[in-house]
C-alpha cells in the first residue's frame, strides 16, 4: 500500500506526469468557472444584491487566504489524493479518511448541479429538450473524454476555459450600455435596511452561493501527481487562478445586477442570458451567442470536476480506503477509468432522485450546491489543521513554497471556514443532517471494514 507520505512505489498504480503550468491554470479556473454562470444568483434571493456583495467579499477573502496557504501542502505532498494525502500525513488514517470523503462529497455533488445547468442553457434553445436528458448526455460524453487520457482532457479543459473567460468578458461588454448602479442597489438588502436582523440573516444564509463562485479550485491538488515539476508549476497556477476567479466573480455579479431587475434573476439556472435580455431584447444575436458559448463555462467546470472526483476515488482506493477495483488504471490510457465511471453513476443517480434530495422546498440545484459546500468547508478545515500540524511535527519537510504571513493567513482561512460552516449549519440544518449522516456512516464503515487492513499494512 502506498503511504501518502511519499511517492507510490513502482508496484502501486501511478499516473502519467504530463501537465504543464498552463494546463494546471486551466484546471484551476475551469473547475470553478461554471460558478460565474449559474448558482450564485440564488444568493440574491437570500440576501439581496448588497447583502450578497458583503457575503461574497468575505468568502473571496477566505478563498484567497486558503489558496495561498493550501499551496504549501500541494507542493510539499504532490499526490492525486490531495487533501486526503495531507490529512493522512498529519492525522493518520482516520483524519485522511474524513478529509478524503468530505472532498469526495464536494466533487460528487457538484457535477449533477452543473449538468442540470447545462440542460437549462440548452433548454433555452430547444424548448422540448428535457434538461435531465441533456445532463445524462453530458455525463456520457465527458466521462469518455476523461477516460481517453489526461493530456487530451487537460488540453481540452484549457481551451474551453479560455473560451469561457472570453464569453464572460463579452457578456460584461454587451450589457455595459445598460449598466445602472441604481438597478443594483434597488431593494438591495434582504431586510428594510442594512441594520435589520433580516439583512444580517440573509447575508449569512447566502454563504453557500458565495462559496459556489470559488468552489473546487482546490481540485488542482488532485492533478498534482500528473504535473511536470509540481513544486514550481502549482504555485503559479493556483495564485493566477484565484486572481482570475475573484475578478470574474465580482465583474459578472455587478454587471448582471446592474443590467435590470435583478430580482427576476435570483431563482434561475441561467441568469446571464436572462440579464442580457434586459439590454438587448429577446431576439438579439448576442443572446443566442451567449446561450451557446455560455455552455463553455459549464462544460469546463463539469469536465474538470469529473477529473477531480476520479482522482480522489482513485487515491482512496489505492490506499485501501475504498474497494481496490476503484483504483485500477486503464492499461492503455493510464487514467483511473473505473473511478471515473463510478462517480458518474452517483451523479446520474442524484439527478434522477429529486424526491430524495430536495429538502425543505428548495430546488434540486440549491440542495446539491449546499451539500457540495458542506463537503468543501469540512475539507478546508481539515487541510488548514493539517498545515498547522505538519509545521509543528515535520518542520524539516521539504517545502518549495511556504504560506506567506504564516500563521496569520492560514489562521484567517481556518477561522473563516469554521464561521462559514457554522452559519451554513444554522441555515441549512436539514441538509447538514443528511451530510453528517453520510459522513458518520462512511466513517463507521471505514472503521469496521477498511481501517484494520490499513493499520496492518502500515505496520
Amino acid at each position: 500500500m502506498a503511504s501518502p507520505s511519499s511517492s507510490p512505489p513502482p508496484s502501486v498504480p501511478t499516473l502519467n506526469k504530463s501537465l504543464n503550468v498552463f494546463h494546471l491554470w486551466g484546471i484551476a479556473v475551469g473547475l470553478v468557472i461554471s460558478g460565474e454562470y449559474f448558482g450564485w444568483s440564488y444568493g440574491w434571493a437570500a440576501a439581496g444584491t448588497l447583502g450578497f456583495l458583503i457575503t461574497t467579499l468575505v468568502i473571496a477573502t477566505m478563498y484567497t487566504a486558503f489558496i495561498f496557504s493550501f499551496t504549501e501542502l500541494t507542493t510539499a505532498i504532490p499526490q492525486a489524493g490531495g487533501p486526503f494525502a495531507y490529512s493522512y500525513r498529519a492525522f493518520g488514517p482516520t483524519g485522511g479518511f474524513i478529509a478524503g470523503f468530505a472532498t469526495l462529497i464536494e466533487f460528487l455533488f457538484a457535477p449533477p448541479a452543473i449538468s442540470l445547468a447545462i440542460g437549462a442553457y440548452l433548454h433555452v434553445q430547444f424548448q422540448t429538450l428535457d434538461p435531465k436528458i441533456a445532463a445524462l448526455g453530458a455525463y456520457a460524453v465527458f466521462i469518455a473524454l476523461n477516460v481517453i487520457g489526461v493530456t487530451i482532457a487537460a488540453t481540452f479543459e484549457l481551451v474551453i476555459t479560455l473560451l469561457a473567460i472570453g464569453e464572460l468578458l463579452v457578456f460584461m461588454g454587451v450589457v455595459s450600455p445598460g449598466f445602472s448602479w441604481s438597478n443594483f442597489t434597488h431593494n438591495g438588502w434582504a431586510g428594510s435596511d442594512y441594520f435589520s436582523s433580516a439583512t444580517l440573516g440573509g447575508i449569512f444564509a447566502a454563504t453557500p452561493f458565495a462559496i459556489w463562485f470559488f468552489l473546487a479550485i482546490e481540485g488542482v491538488a488532485m492533478a498534482a501527481e500528473e504535473a511536470k515539476n509540481p513544486r514550481r508549476t502549482i504555485p503559479v497556477a493556483y495564485i493566477a487562478g484565484i486572481v482570475t476567479l475573484v475578478l470574474l466573480a465580482f465583474g459578472v455579479m455587478l454587471f448582471a445586477g446592474a443590467s435590470g431587475d435583478w430580482s427576476k434573476l435570483s431563482n434561475l439556472n441561467d441568469p446571464l442570458p436572462q440579464a442580457m435580455r434586459f439590454v438587448v431584447g429577446d431576439h438579439s444575436g448576442w443572446l443566442h451567442m451567449l446561450v451557446w458559448l455560455g455552455l463553455f463555462g459549464l462544460i469546463a467546470s463539469f469536465h474538470g470536476i469529473i477529473m477531480g472526483y476520479a482522482r480522489q476515488i482513485f487515491a482512496l482506493a489505492r490506499a485501501g480506503f475504498l474497494p481496490h477495483f476503484l483504483g485500477r488504471v486503464h492499461p492503455r490510457f493510464h487514467t483511473p477509468y473505473i473511478a471515473t465511471i463510478a462517480g458518474g453513476i452517483v451523479g446520474v443517480a442524484a439527478i434522477y432522485s429529486d424526491n430524495l434530495i430536495v429538502i425543505a422546498g428548495q430546488s434540486l440545484t440549491t440542495t446539491i450546491v449546499t451539500m457540495s459546500a458542506f463537503g468543501a468547508l469540512t475539507m478546508y478545515i481539515m487541510s488548514m489543521a493539517s498545515l498547522f500540524r505538519l509545521r509543528r511535527t515535520e518542520p524539516d519537510m521539504p517545502r518549495s513554497y511556504t504560506a506567506p504571513l504564516y500563521p496569520v493567513l492560514p489562521a484567517l482561512a481556518l477561522g473563516l471556514a469554521v464561521l462559514a460552516l457554522a452559519v451554513m449549519i444554522f441555515y441549512n440544518i436539514e441538509i447538514f443532517m443528511i451530510f453528517a449522516a453520510i459522513m458518520l456512516l462512511a466513517t463507521g464503515l471505514f472503521f469496521v471494514l477498511a481501517r484494520p487492513a490499513v493499520a496492518a499494512a502500515l505496520r
